[in-house]
């Protein structure tokens, strides 16, 4: 099987150009196309008077061989790659033998469950919140009511973060073994749409990651998989051995029980703020890490369309419209667009009590009347927040405690136009654009919630990003407070081993370590982890 890339046709073209565009390219006749498959489909936006769409197509010829020499050193026309996943290991008998430990069921605590129960290892799934139906019901309870669970929101329960958010399934991190393919291919056989697995820009939704979520959950169970739910992880267990070396020996849950292990998966996502000072005190090698800080962003999802699309705004094969942007400041700092959620809403996201931090979400339709995302400000350690490993989180909970004031003590959040954020003054009403956060939103001056030099940094490049996406800079676009769980403040440091630097058998993994960003780099970070969990427990 040949893969033919780059075909581009017009966006309404009918369904056999794409075949004769396969015969054109080649310059074969029709009998020599056995058989061919879409493989990715994009669209082409940058002439909004002829937007293309683009194929790679996946062909079957009766000689292969042939176009293949024809075409050599076109690396349009290569080979199909071998995407098929094949397992490091096969688990002897478990009998006598602890079973791995997997610490959180987000993206990469579900993808280190699920590979360690398919090669036969009967992982135990610790989690602190709740089943994912339960859990989305104490979400609701913050949206709707203003009552906050810790333990089961937005950040924590069955699913993590990435349940409440546009579902994204892209990422740029780089993946030689095809690993996103896998990841892709269990979200479909737990339920997802099948055009994830050839969109170039897939997405799911929040409603269609709960279904799947509880899909995966049900084969791993069928596997011998075990879920506790409501297990928070208080304390570790570390021997030290005669040669000084320190390994871990088992988890102290918070109901008092103590679970004995000696393989432990940490996907404990961003948010796990008690769990990261635990870590530090038990000495775990912990150092700090940059992340972001800013703001939602909402404008009319007919605006972004508009501005992306022109004429083509509303064409079903499009969608709706999305954007990057990205402004290097003169104070030094760069703003960039980060998590946008086409057609979607801005959710409040807090763990913590009598804090106030946003997030964006879409359903897998993008079909309500707002675009939002973040624009946030880059921060690092040695600029921002030097005093040790946990510093970045003490910065964060600052600031969302200071939008919780701001927004009125309420859970409610900060909010205030561009317009009157640009021009330094408190709004006092609406406009054009209608906040959707819930449960609600109240106007005030942002600065108040915002490092200074964030602030600066904003009013500098908001201009800048409405002089390339016409009413990105209207003055009623509405802004929220604050945007801080961009990615975790820390990262728990671990080797090539995937073990913690200085903790043997520990296993710092997916975004909350810092190694990942996003559903898709969570998952496959967490197969990673579980192919070195396996293959430690072979050896």
């Amino acid at each position: 099987m040949l893969r033919i890339s780059e075909i581009k046709l017009p966006l309404d073209h009918p369904a056999e150009a794409l075949r004769e565009a396969v015969l054109a390219r080649l310059a074969i006749p029709s009998d020599a196309l056995i058989d061919f498959h879409i493989a990715r489909r994009a669209n082409d936006a940058r002439r909004k008077s002829a937007i293309l769409m683009v194929y790679s197509v996946d062909v079957t010829l009766a000689d292969e061989a042939e176009v293949l020499a024809r075409f050599a050193g076109d690396v349009h026309v290569r080979p199909t790659p071998d995407t098929a996943y094949r397992f490091v290991a096969t688990a002897p008998a478990m009998a006598g033998r602890l079973r791995p430990v997997v610490i959180g069921t987000g993206p990469c605590g579900l993808f280190a469950g699920l590979i360690l129960a398919q090669m036969g290892f009967r992982p135990i799934i610790l989690d602190r919140g709740k089943v994912v139906r339960e859990r989305t019901k104490d979400t609701w309870g913050l949206w709707r009511r203003s009552v906050l669970n810790p333990e089961s929101n937005v950040q924590f329960g069955e699913g993590g973060a990435g349940t409440f958010s546009d579902g994204k399934l892209y990422s740029q991190i780089k993946d030689p073994r095809f690993l996103g393919r896998k990841v892709l291919t269990e979200f479909v056989k737990a339920g997802a749409p099948p055009e994830i697995l050839t969109e170039a820009h897939p997405h799911i939704g929040t409603f269609r990651l709960v279904t799947m979520v509880e899909s995966i959950r049900e084969t791993i169970e069928g596997l011998g998989g075990e879920y506790r739910f409501g297990q928070r992880v208080d304390d570790i267990d570390v021997e030290t051995r005669a040669d000084g070396t320190r390994a871990i020996r088992g988890v102290h849950l918070h109901t008092g029980d103590y679970l004995e292990a000696d393989h432990v998966v940490l996907a404990i996502g961003h948010s796990a703020r008690d769990t990261f000072e635990m870590l530090h005190e038990r000495g775990v090698f912990i150092e700090p890490k940059p992340f972001s800080i800013g703001v939602r962003i909402e404008h009319p999802q007919s605006w972004i369309d508009k501005a992306r699309f022109g004429s083509c705004a509303g064409h079903p094969d499009l969608g709706a419209a999305a954007y990057s942007l990205s402004h290097h400041c003169a104070n030094g700092r760069t703003v960039y667009s980060f998590c946008m959620c086409p057609g979607g809403r801005v959710v409040a996201a807090t763990s913590e009590e009598g804090r106030v931090t946003t997030n964006g979400m879409s359903q897998y339709s993008r079909q309500e009347f707002n675009a939002n995302s973040g624009i946030v400000v880059g921060i690092d350690p040695a600029r921002d927040y030097p005093d040790g490993p946990l510093a970045g989180i003490a910065l964060q909970r600052h600031f969302e405690s200071l939008a919780y004031v701001a927004g009125g003590s309420t859970y409610a959040a900060p909010g205030q136009k561009l317009g009157d954020f640009l021009a330094g003054r408190p709004s006092t009403e609406l406009g054009d654009v209608i906040p959707s956060y819930k449960p609600g939103v109240h106007l005030t001056d942002l600065a108040q919630c915002l490092p200074d030099f964030a602030v600066e940094a904003m009013r500098e490049a908001l201009p800048v990003f409405g002089r390339q996406i016409p009413n990105y800079a209207h003055p009623d676009a509405m802004m929220t407070g604050v945007e801080t769980r961009t990615s975790s403040p820390i990262r728990i440091t671990r080797g090539k081993d995937f073990q913690s630097l200085n903790t043997a058998r520990l296993y710092p993994a997916g975004e909350g370590a810092g190694y990942a960003g996003g559903i898709l780099s969570a998952a496959v970070d967490g197969i990673k982890v579980a192919e070195a969990v396996a293959l430690s427990m072979m050896a």
